[in-house]
């Protein structure tokens, strides 16, 4: 069996299960599986299973330095609440001062390509680092978020980084995830009821309109309706 159809049968076994056992069968294969957090509400719906079941599952989350207070003070409320640690991932300095050299500290506004290289320093750097060695990384993507979204599997390979990215949350809809939330009382980013579905950096993000998709407040000031951080795309700067 090749490593696709390997990876098209653990799709099909995890269509078959629920949220914590899609879990629960990856943290149980012994091989390391590391969930990224932005600290959003299908996020916190994955923390939540994995803390409650107790699953051997790294959570990370990329703090930036530009998110905002409230996603800040979630980070600390949920740890306080499902007793766990949530391990932080900065950019480097030195890469930081760099951009702000060359393109400005906000100049992400300027061009895509700015805001491309704004991304690989505050999270996709960040991230090669919190997934080394890991064998699964776990994500709370969804069908529903967008357009480049609408046909996430439960499992594909992420052959970049040598890994097979596992979204259990992609059937869900955002009306299942709110009230999973509110059957089981978990603490979610007071931004959301704002008017924010999709968190990001501060800077980057801001309330979407009646009508918009989840995520057109993401850097809503460029054309490209399939625009991206670079996390979940094949090539890190598109």
């Amino acid at each position: 069996m090749t490593n696709s159809d390997t990876v098209m049968e653990l799709d099909k076994t995890l269509g078959e299960l629920d949220l914590t056992g899609r879990l629960r069968l990856i943290a149980e294969t012994g091989r390391p599986a590391v969930f990224t957090t932005s600290l959003g509400i299908e996020d916190q719906v994955i923390t939540e299973a994995i803390a409650t079941a107790g699953l051997d599952i790294r959570i990370i989350t990329l703090d930036t330095g530009r998110l905002f207070p409230e996603t800040e003070a979630l980070i600390a409320e949920t740890e306080t609440r499902y007793n766990i640690r949530i391990e932080r991932f900065r950019p480097e300095t030195a890469a930081v001062d760099d951009y702000v050299k060359n393109y400005g500290r906000n100049g992400f506004y300027e061009s895509v390509e700015a805001r491309h290289a704004c991304c690989q320093v505050r999270k996709l750097e960040p991230l090669a680092r919190a997934l080394d060695g890991a064998a699964y990384w776990i994500t709370g993507l969804r069908r529903g978020q967008s357009g480049n979204r609408a046909t996430t599997p439960y499992a594909e390979a992420d052959a970049a980084r040598g890994l097979t990215k596992v979204n259990p949350l992609a059937d869900w809809s955002l009306e299942d995830i709110r009230a999973h939330v509110d059957r089981n009382a978990i603490p979610i980013n007071p931004l959301h009821a704002r008017g924010y579905p999709s968190i990001g950096c501060e800077p980057c993000t801001r309330a979407i309109k009646p009508g918009e998709p989840e995520r057109a407040g993401r850097w809503w000031w460029e054309n490209d309706a399939k625009r991206e951080c670079g996390l979940h795309v094949a090539k890190a700067a598109s």
